[in-house]
């Protein structure tokens, strides 16, 4: 394998982003056989040194996998948890290599989770600065008046933040009516917090699209691999 900066070594890894690997480094908590390395323009080799975070060896991955899963309610967006509540992880049945949730989905939300080994694209899916879009189908209790769906749209304050601009679109009308909702950030509940800024809780919520990669057809718990193309897809939608 040709050279490449630690930071970026360490991303692809699935360790942390290529700025939190910055700080490790920073911190003397990265090293190249033996020796702690905190200049962030150095090179290595991840076959051909060896490379420590935390003094955990470095592995290049066998093979990189992409899995969508359906994220069924009732269960953790973790690799384990000390609850000892049921996981994503659960579900992978047959997976043999190692992979991560990609970004998170609430304890009691549904829908399209992402998971790889890949974690140069997974810290690209997740960065801020991308704005991959996200699709949701949400359940309220009660609808918004067009005044309010335009004040959603155009975002509203949390936390004191403003929230970025956002898709909103009555799918089904009701006395708890259903809205598709796009987002190009994911502030944690925030779906949840936005109707609750306008008197509204939300009582489903299922997320169905990431920038290029649908739902589909998959059933609560059932997962599938992407496929090259979708791949490609995402790679071009988070360059």
């Amino acid at each position: 394998m040709p050279e490449e900066r630690l930071q970026k070594i360490i991303s692809q890894a699935g360790i942390a982003s290529r700025r939190a690997a910055e700080k490790l480094m920073l911190e003397g908590r990265v090293t190249v056989n033996g020796a702690p390395v905190t200049e962030l323009g150095t090179k290595a080799d991840l076959e051909r040194d060896h490379i420590k975070v935390d003094g955990r060896l470095l592995h290049p991955p066998k093979r990189q996998v992409y899995l969508a899963l359906h994220k069924p309610d009732s269960t953790v967006t973790t690799v384990s948890d000390p609850q000892q509540r049921s996981t994503v992880m659960d579900l992978l049945h047959g997976v043999r290599e190692r992979v991560y949730p990609v970004g998170r989905l609430d304890y009691h939300s549904e829908g399209l989770l992402l998971l790889t080994n890949d974690g140069e694209l997974a810290n690209a899916i997740m960065s801020a600065a991308t704005h991959l879009p996200k699709t949701y189908v949400v359940k309220v209790t009660g609808e918004l008046t067009a005044e309010e769906e335009q004040k959603f749209r155009d975002g509203v304050p949390l936390s004191g933040r403003r929230t970025m601009p956002a898709g909103l679109k009555l799918i089904r009308s009701a006395a708890n009516p259903w809205y598709e909702v796009r987002l190009v950030e994911g502030r944690n509940n925030q779906i949840r917090l936005m109707f609750k800024h306008f008197g509204k809780l939300v009582e489903k919520l299922k997320r169905v699209r990431i920038g290029p990669i649908e739902l589909g057809p998959l059933k609560p718990g059932e997962f599938r691999h992407l496929s090259e193309e979708e791949v490609r897809k995402l790679k071009r939608a988070t360059s």
